[in-house]
């Protein structure tokens, strides 16, 4: 079966930098699109950045500051985290698109 896992997560200064992982089994990933979202108490699964075949979409507020990127061959997409801000803390959650499919999450916190 399909599993998906989130890794990289942490405490971070405004400013800093986290990248993230989402390691996806049960498929191959050059097959599938993947996402990022992130909820929050305010928002949930607010869309952050995705694939759409070989394009990258980001979300408005992290254009310039995030980066998604992939290695199909360790079945994992990443997530390069920028210039965090606090307006950034959340749970970052990978979804395979199209397929209710999705991780448990990582916690992001950026201190001000």
């Amino acid at each position: 079966q399909v599993q998906v896992a989130e890794y990289g997560g942490g405490f971070v200064q405004t400013g800093g930098s986290l990248r993230l992982s989402c390691v996806v089994s049960g498929l191959v990933l050059s097959y599938y699109d993947v996402g990022w979202f992130r909820s929050t108490a305010a928002k949930e699964r607010e869309f952050v950045a995705t694939f759409e075949r070989e394009q990258t979409q980001y979300g408005d507020s992290v254009k310039g500051r995030f980066t998604i990127s992939r290695d199909n061959a360790k079945s994992t997409v990443f997530l390069q985290m920028n210039n965090l801000k606090p307006e950034d803390t959340a749970i970052y959650y990978c979804n395979v698109r199209g397929y209710d499919w999705w991780g448990q999450g990582t916690q992001v916190t950026v201190s001000s």
